[in-house]
């Protein structure tokens, strides 16, 4: 017999279903947060400076268990690791053997990874306002409520999968845009995903 939180989350995600076809983007992302504890994609970004010229492009995969647990793996054109296991952010450069940890606290806040795997309190970090329709996704534009946030803005694009894409927007005219695919809502996750150990022989920045 289906568990009774199972059965909760079958109706709130067909109750996601049911409001893409008509909700706004503010609706769509709090009923993408309340209905996604976890999900899984791969994703392309690139990134153009002030004049719209690509400087940068890169693919990995993404996976996210909430509140706080994530894992973003740069798999071209230079390996790199990113991991939030709830308490500490750690940064892994493979080229350099390096890593970098924060606590979450200072690492997370008013970030990107905070809009895709924060806690149901996100609007604390973000002021959220419609940003229309194009694309075939509707959008919400997320301003960091903290003034020292690395960015100025971040859109948000929405479709039935949920997050389908991102465009940050920082104080120096330069745009990074993630566009994501093959979403996987709500996947079993082992929480162990998301522990990070530093390769032996790795330097080793910052506290825990």
């Amino acid at each position: 017999m289906r568990s009774l939180a199972g059965r909760a989350l079958l109706a709130a995600t067909l109750s996601l279903l049911a409001l893409c076809a008509h909700a706004s983007g503010l609706e769509r992302f709090r009923a993408f947060v309340r209905t996604t504890p976890a999900a899984s994609a791969n994703f392309v970004q690139k990134v153009y400076d002030r004049d719209h010229k690509l400087v940068q492009e890169s693919k990995g995969t993404f996976v996210f268990l909430r509140p706080g647990r994530f894992r973003w793996t740069y798999a071209a054109p230079t390996p790199q690791l990113i991991t939030g296991d709830g308490e500490r952010v750690w940064i892994y450069d493979q080229d350099l053997n390096q890593v970098t940890v924060r606590s979450m606290a200072h690492a997370l806040g008013s970030t990107p990874a905070a809009l895709l795997a924060g806690s149901a309190e996100v609007e604390q970090q973000f002021l959220l306002s419609e940003a229309g329709e194009h694309d075939g996704l509707v959008w919400l534009e997320a301003k960091p409520r903290e003034p020292e946030a690395g960015f100025d803005r971040i859109e948000l694009g929405l479709g039935p999968a949920g997050i389908e894409s991102m465009e940050l927007f920082d104080h120096f005219g330069q745009t990074t845009i993630l566009r994501f695919s093959d979403i996987v809502r709500n996947p079993k996750i082992d929480a162990g995903a998301f522990r990070f150990t530093p390769p032996e022989g790795a330097d080793v920045l910052g506290g825990s």
